[in-house]
Order: structure tokens, then C-alpha cells, then sequence
């Protein structure tokens, strides 16, 4: 049995380097859904009387962007805008840069959300684990 995250893919227990703990997590999601949303409302407008039926696209706007963002910024800037903000970045376990197609599939797994939240005894989410890469403090 490990006695802390990530001792077993060789990662530090603290620090930089070491697994980005579920509080990180959450913050930089939280970030990154709200500037989606707000980056959506601004682009797709926002009508708070609008029927779901009647929403159409909108709707579906901050999650579409949210996607972007994560596809656009992991490959570029190691991570997304709230990974960085709170000081994270995704990585490859080999160390390798993580390439265009990691991020595509793994946003498209966490937008399914269940990889997301399911977590082996290192803290890597399904999507993490689907792509070969780990979410680390920077």
C-alpha cells in the first residue's frame, strides 16, 4: 500500500511536482466554469426567461467553452487557465509534452464528468488515467 499520492508514479509527497490535491481541483474548476460562462454570456448572450425548450444552443454555450479552453491552454500553457491561477499543470508521465490529442480526449472525458470523479489511489481521474497524464503542482 503507498502511503500518499502519487508514490507510486515516483512523485514527491509535497511540493512541486507532487499530485494536485481535490481543493486545487475543485478551485480550478470552479474558475474555469466561470470564465467559460462569463466568455459564453458575453459572445451568446444570457435570457433568464428563456424556456429550456427555447434556449436552444446558449444553453450548451459555457460547457462548449469550457471545452475550448481546456483544448487550447493544456497543450499551450500546461494546464488549464484555473490549473495555472492555482498553480498546477498537467503532464505526461513519461514527461513528455502532452501533444494535441491528450487534451481533446481527455476534456471530452472530463465534459462526461463521471471520469472525472472517479479516482484511483493516486488521485488521477479517469480522464487522466485514459490519456497517461497526471495533474501536478507546479
Amino acid at each position: 500500500m503507498n502511503s500518499y499520492p502519487g508514490e507510486r508514479l515516483g512523485l514527491p509527497e509535497s511540493g512541486p511536482g507532487s499530485i494536485g490535491r481535490p481543493g486545487r481541483r475543485i478551485g480550478a474548476l470552479v474558475i474555469d466554469y466561470v470564465a467559460a460562462t462569463i466568455i459564453a454570456t458575453a459572445f451568446f448572450g444570457y435570457d433568464q426567461f428563456a424556456l429550456p425548450t427555447e434556449a436552444g444552443l446558449t444553453q450548451f454555450a459555457p460547457m462548449a467553452v469550457f471545452a475550448v479552453l481546456q483544448i487550447l491552454f493544456i497543450p499551450t500553457a500546461g494546464g488549464s487557465p484555473g490549473h495555472r491561477i492555482l498553480g498546477m499543470r498537467v503532464v505526461r508521465l513519461d514527461g513528455g509534452w502532452v501533444g494535441l490529442w491528450r487534451p481533446i480526449v481527455r476534456t471530452l472525458l472530463l465534459v462526461v464528468v463521471v471520469p472525472a470523479v472517479v479516482w484511483d489511489a493516486d488521485q488521477r481521474g479517469l480522464h487522466d488515467k485514459a490519456v497517461g497524464t497526471v495533474l501536478i503542482r507546479a
